[in-house]
């Protein structure tokens, strides 16, 4: 659907973009996934055609001399909308825009306000609608032409949970037919959402697969996490040494230990003998799955960005 070759943006001395290469495919939802700065908004306004690129090309393979403006539906992060007129007035405006005959955009109108649940808010001016309402509405204006492919920025920014399962069943939805990029901070979003995810960090690609790939690159194995009460460095350190000793993978943080081990389960009384040895006093173990948070912060690293 989309092929992306050497992409390059850069602004003066800044590579925005560097050198990204990778493909999205017809009826799948991307995550483009990265930190703040990384490159994320710049390489979606490129897609867009907002900005041209420095280097490399965007290539719509299916849709070769199609206008990108009818190809390709945005919707921000921010919302944005026209206070001061009703819902079902500005999805008319942004069509007839389009090109879109009245007749058309009013059916399209009706039938994306009540997929979206705003199906009795049409009449409603768009300033008084909650916040999680404006959200809804800005997907509906990113759709009412029905384009090919549609950009999603944080599409659950700010909405509640019976919200965020509609966007999610209708996002799920509409890739049935259709190609969606979704950009997000929210990682556990992006796993239950994405068929593929790349992640990104300084205008360069750190890894692209499924989001159970990427699970995986970090380690095969669920997490053991020992909350600890009141135990001294030497025993921490006592016991990460007799873990380790077990070719067994260990984070220490801040109240707590991780251990990374295939089987982990087979081995926890092991582990709790050690720990008793050790003479860490654990007031909780806990048991997880690999998550893409994980990958994210061993790939882009837990410093705060900007």
């Amino acid at each position: 659907m989309i092929k992306i070759e050497g992409l390059k943006k850069r602004f003066g001395e800044l590579t925005a973009v560097d050198d990204l290469n990778f493909e999205i495919s017809r009826n799948e939802i991307f995550g483009l996934l990265g930190p703040n700065g990384a490159g994320k908004t710049t390489t979606i306004s490129m897609i867009c055609g907002l900005l041209s690129p420095s280097e490399g090309q965007i290539i719509f393979e299916e849709y070769d001399g199609k206008d990108r403006k009818s190809l390709i539906g945005y919707c921000p992060q921010e919302n944005i909308y026209y206070p001061r007129l009703t819902c079902m007035e500005q999805l008319l405006f942004i069509g007839h825009l389009y090109g879109l005959s009245s007749k058309y955009v009013r059916s399209r109108a009706e039938e994306i306000l009540d997929l979206l649940g705003l199906k009795g808010k049409s009449s409603v001016l768009a300033g008084n609608l909650s916040g999680g309402m404006k959200r809804r509405l800005n997907i509906c204006l990113a759709i009412i032409h029905d384009p090919e492919i549609l950009i999603l920025d944080e599409p659950e920014a700010g909405l509640d949970p019976q919200s965020r399962i509609m966007v999610r069943d209708f996002i799920k939805a509409f890739a049935c037919k259709k190609t969606i990029i979704l950009t997000t901070h929210n990682m556990d979003e992006a796993d239950r959402m994405a068929d593929r995810v790349a992640i990104i960090d300084q205008g360069k690609l750190l890894m692209l697969n499924t989001p159970q790939k990427l699970k995986n690159t970090v380690g095969e194995g669920d997490i053991l996490e020992l909350v600890l009460e009141n135990s001294t460095e030497t025993a921490i350190t006592r016991f990460s040494e007799m873990v380790s000793s077990l070719s067994m993978n260990i984070k220490v943080r801040s109240g707590s230990i991780l251990i990374k081990y295939p089987n982990i389960l087979e081995n926890l009384p092991a582990i709790k003998n050690m720990a008793e040895k050790a003479g860490l006093t654990v007031s909780e173990i806990k048991l997880r799955e690999n998550t893409l948070e994980d990958v994210f912060i061993h790939l882009t690293g837990r410093n705060l960005r900007q």
